[in-house]
């Protein structure tokens, strides 16, 4: 039988990639999205036509029931799940930190952090030993940021990340022990839509000067990275992250 992978916010961009790519090597996927089903239904729609086993499953990580009812969902047409990738986020308009309003930080935070946390949460239940489960990994989709800070951008998403890569931690010390592992991956400058929502479609051409590899990265690139670590190779990998930021 395949392994089943949830993929939030897989409709587009880098969750997309991740998604065909987990189906190419032989997963079922559930394609999570919040808004967009078109996007998810042709992500889905590709997946079902190459002779893989995807369905879109509608739900606002950020509201623990919605991710409740999204899980029954997958519980119920494809099975326990296997794979959890936490790549759902949002980021919102260039500002500084003297700019933001508490409505704006709530949003960020509560799609970016509670999102990935409820969804964890869910995955452990029916993944770990403890809960009669026979194991799995989580891939937490990090990004450049939590390192570098993104000042005069985005300083309220380069926190939710680093919340993020917190928990990657103590998640991953938490659940070992119940055949668990929880790893991250830090995207760097990426060709997505994403930049638009910030107010800067072009942002990726602007700054790809100062990469050291001279250009921005593509979502197959991240992907690859991705799907390294629900690999047998990374079997003994565990609280780790793999960079993928052209070496910034």
């Amino acid at each position: 039988m395949s392994k089943i992978m949830l993929v939030t916010g897989g409709g587009r961009g880098i969750g997309a990639a991740v998604a065909k790519l987990a189906a190419r090597r032989g997963y079922a996927v559930g394609v999570n999205y919040h808004a967009n089903a078109n996007a998810a239904r042709a992500v889905v729609a590709e997946i079902v036509q190459g002779g893989g086993r995807a369905v879109a499953l509608q739900a606002d990580v950020s509201q623990e029931d919605q991710v409740q009812r999204m899980y029954g969902e997958l519980d119920q047409q494809l099975g326990r799940i296997d794979a959890l990738v936490n790549n759902a986020g949002i980021l919102e308009r260039q500002m500084r930190v003297d700019q933001m309003s508490a409505d704006r930080l709530l949003r960020v935070l509560s799609t970016n952090v509670i999102g990935s946390f409820l969804c964890a949460r869910e995955a452990v239940r029916r993944m770990s030993t403890r809960h009669g489960g026979q194991g799995g990994a989580i891939v937490n989709v990090s990004s450049a940021a939590a390192r570098l800070g993104s000042p005069n951008e985005y300083v309220d998403y380069a926190a939710s990340k680093g919340a993020m890569d917190t928990m990657t931690i103590g998640l991953s010390k938490e659940v070992a022990p119940e055949g668990i592992r929880v790893n991250g991956v830090r995207p760097g400058t990426i060709y997505t839509d994403m930049h638009a929502s910030g107010g800067e479609p072009g942002r990726v051409d602007r700054l790809k000067g100062a990469i050291p590899l001279r250009r921005g990265g593509t979502v197959e690139e991240v992907a690859g990275a991705v799907m390294w670590l629900f690999s047998d190779e990374a079997g003994y990998t565990s609280g780790s992250f793999i960079e993928v930021s052209g070496g910034n």
